[in-house]
Parts: structure tokens; sequence; C-alpha cells
């Protein structure tokens, strides 16, 4: 195999791997703000306010915060690049040298809490929130949302042939 062919075939690989990523990471976070933002209020639950969070930490950081802020690193930086990065790249490798513990459907819910962890126990300390948001209503919603999204993310994962 020539250089050409291994770095055509690298270059093949890094599209279609960011492109399962924006896809699943896609349909998960539609998934995340559709629990969040319509089932859990219409059940009497707490609505979830995702851009919210995000806008709160950039302007603890002297950063823009702005609607459209909080909107981007959400939806774009979060639920398309960085979340799904965390599974293909992170939790994956080391929860497939485990062993089968249940199948990708409990890796899939245990990435989502810890998302949850990651999100409403480190990034609302950061943002000068109360640790776990004080454990109301909104810190319950956000871990069902964040296992949902995690489940949602590898499945669509597996639909595309992503291992």
């Amino acid at each position: 195999m020539t250089f050409a062919s291994k770095l055509s075939a690298a270059r093949a690989a890094l599209f279609r791997s960011l492109g399962l990523m924006f896809i699943s990471g896609f349909f998960a976070t539609v998934a995340f703000d559709l629990w969040g933002q319509v089932v859990s209020p219409s059940l009497g639950f707490a609505t979830l306010s995702p851009h919210g969070l995000a806008k709160s930490l950039l302007g603890a950081y002297g950063l823009p915060n702005g609607d459209f802020a909080g909107y981007f690193v959400h939806f774009y930086l979060v639920g398309l690049v960085g979340y799904p990065v965390g599974w293909l790249h992170v939790f994956r490798p080391v929860w497939s040298r485990l062993g089968p513990r249940g199948g990708w459907p409990v890796g899939a819910a245990i990435y989502g809490f810890g998302l949850w962890l990651f999100a409403i126990g480190g990034i609302t300390a950061l943002a000068g929130l109360p640790f776990f948001l004080n454990f109301t209503g909104i810190t319950w919603v956000a871990l069902a949302g964040h296992v949902l999204y995690g489940v949602v993310l590898v499945a669509v994962l597996r639909l595309f042939g992503a291992r």
C-alpha cells in the first residue's frame, strides 16, 4: 500500500467518523431536548434549559454569553462534537476492554450517567451555580435526559455501523 493510498484511507475514515459523530449527536441532542423541553414539562416535571447552563458557564469566564452563544455551545460543541468524541474515543474503548457487561445499552446508559455527573456536577460548579443545582427537579430531569442522550447516541452509531 502506497503512502498516498494510506493517506486517502485515513482521510476517508476521518470523514466517516466525523459524519457519524454529527449524525448520532444530532439525534441524541434532539432526543435530549425533546425530553427536557417538551415531554418532561408536559408530565409536570421540570423544564431543562441546557443553553442556560452554557450561557452561565460562558459568563462566568467573561465570554460572550447571549442566547446564540448558549445554543451554539450546547447544540454544536457539546451535542454534536464533545459528547460523541467522549463516547467514541474515551468511554467506548474502556468499556469494550471490560468485556460484556450487559452490552451496549448498559454501556450507553452508564456513559449518559457520566455525562450527567460531568454536566450537572462539574460544569454547574464551574459556572458558579449550586452543586448539582441543589438536587431540585431539574437535576433529576437532567439525569434522565443525559441517560437518554447516551442511549440514543450509541443506538444511532450502531445503526450506521460503528461498534
